[in-house]
């Protein structure tokens, strides 16, 4: 009977040098082939230049880059007071319009006119509305089309909402 429980209890420990071991061993072979692509070591030098990959993995991420940087003018901070007399709140909103790099002085020129935009529809959204989170979403495409309408399609590109805060 003794003999029986001596092989188990070795067979065990066996079993468990093994388990270790193997995961020791696969561990290290995830690491040596993550170094290797990485540092471009798997092609070799010679190869990844025919593939045009000389310098290493983020070398081909500069065509990501946009053709001309975009510019920003920022709006003047606008500060709406919301709801009936007995009961006011206030927006705090303030964004930034993204132009052509020949587009900004035309924004900047017509920025009374765009600020009266928002204004006049930042005052007309209802409370409830502007309360959801998922609303900034639909709010912000609105906003950046009467920009648009003020200053032309082609002059403003997007409208990057920097802060909302309902008090």
């Amino acid at each position: 009977m003794t003999e029986t429980t001596t092989e188990v209890t070795v067979s065990n420990k066996n079993s468990r040098v093994l388990f270790f071991s193997s995961l020791l061993l696969s561990i290290a072979l995830a690491a040596a082939t993550f170094w290797a692509a990485y540092t471009n070591r798997v092609l070799g030098p010679e190869l990844s230049s025919k593939f045009g990959k000389s310098e290493g993995i983020l070398s081909g991420h500069d065509s990501a880059l946009p053709a001309q940087i975009p510019s920003f003018v920022e709006l003047e901070p606008i500060v709406v007071s919301l709801g009936t007399a007995n009961k006011t709140r206030h927006l705090r909103f303030r964004a930034h319009v993204e132009v052509g790099n020949e587009n900004g002085d035309v924004v900047v020129a017509l920025m009374p006119r765009i600020l009266d935009v928002l204004n006049g529809y930042l005052r007309a959204v209802d409370i409830p509305e502007l309360e959801r989170p998922s609303s900034l979403i639909r709010l912000r495409a609105q906003m950046l089309r009467r920009v648009q309408l003020v200053a032309g399609e082609s002059n403003v590109r997007d409208l990057l909402i920097t802060e909302f805060v309902l008090n």
